[in-house]
């Protein structure tokens, strides 16, 4: 395998852009460097300045690159494809023209990604990790979330020449297994790919190796998270919100959770995987002094274990 281990604002407790305590972006850059990455995500849109000039100057005086931009939106409504087709244009407009790595032999498609991700519905956030509970969309409601990917992803490759990762997410409506297979059926590689994430996977009652192993040929780009077992047996017996399960610690530096890291590895060597590894720690910004710590201990750890 050639890996690259990036990582992600999120882990300095970046998901909401509205939330008034978020870390300043330039905090986020100067501890990503210090903790030993090289690149990292732009994260969620309206954080970071959508001012390519900025943001390169800012990248390459800590010697970073941007290995993905995010749609972290409704996927769902009609009514919400012109703002998802102008975050596309924003976001893919700003992200080729930051400082990128040259491709390694074995990547399907260069950086930068776009990761495609649903959100916004608050049955279906209340329901993360609750598969039997959680409501599904309609044939129709589905068919105009589809139609919003194909919209996104297209725009993305044929103006930009962006690929775009479907990401399955704890909360949105790609989350649980029937999801994750049924958007593959209807969206074909062609048009986009798969960001698979272990943490994500394992909150929706999948086994991240069996799953990154079931959708090889769709894996274009991997987020890698570890999961507090005591925390999360106690939230899925509450209702509750996914972020504020990751406020109270759901989410941990990776090799002190349930995942098996070193399993994900075999699979990832067995299926021939090259590319890039995105270390992704949700938390609540207002324990941002833990994120260098926690990211470089992630990343120390996925050192020991062979990435």
């Amino acid at each position: 395998m050639t890996i690259t281990i990036t990582t992600a604002p999120c882990c300095w407790g970046v998901d909401d852009v509205n939330n008034p305590n978020l870390p300043s972006w330039l905090r986020v850059y100067d501890e990503a460097a210090a903790a030993g990455y090289g690149g990292l995500e732009l994260g969620p849109y309206g954080y970071v300045p959508l001012d390519a000039e900025l943001v390169g100057k800012e990248l390459a005086a800590r010697a970073l690159f941007v290995v993905a931009g995010t749609i972290f939106d409704d996927l769902v409504s009609p009514a919400n494809k012109e703002n998802l087709l102008r975050q596309t244009d924003e976001i893919c407009s700003v992200i080729t023209r930051l400082p990128q790595p040259e491709p390694v032999a074995g990547q399907r498609f260069r950086t930068p990604y776009l990761t495609v991700m649903d959100w916004g519905h608050d049955e279906r956030d209340y329901a993360a990790g609750h598969s039997n509970r959680a409501p599904r969309l309609s044939d129709e409601e589905w068919a105009g979330m589809v139609e919003n990917i194909r919209a996104i992803s297209v725009l993305a490759r044929d103006k930009y020449g962006v690929r775009a990762t479907i990401h399955p997410h704890a909360g949105g409506y790609i989350e649980f297994e029937d999801e994750v297979a049924r958007i593959a059926r209807n969206i074909p590689a062609d048009i986009a790919g798969f960001c698979l994430d272990t943490g994500h996977t394992y909150y929706a009652g999948m086994d991240p190796v069996e799953t990154l192993k079931r959708y090889a040929d769709r894996l274009d780009y991997v987020h890698f998270k570890d999961i507090d077992k005591p925390i999360f047996d106690e939230v899925l017996g509450e209702r509750i919100r996914f972020f504020d399960a990751c406020g109270k610690g759901v989410m941990c530096p990776i090799g002190r959770g349930a995942i098996d890291y070193p399993a994900v590895k075999r699979a990832l060597e067995e299926i021939g995987y090259h590319g890039y590894i995105t270390v992704e720690q949700e938390r609540d910004p207002r324990n941002v002094s833990g994120s260098v710590e926690d990211v470089k201990a992630s990343r120390d750890y996925l050192r020991q274990v062979g990435f």
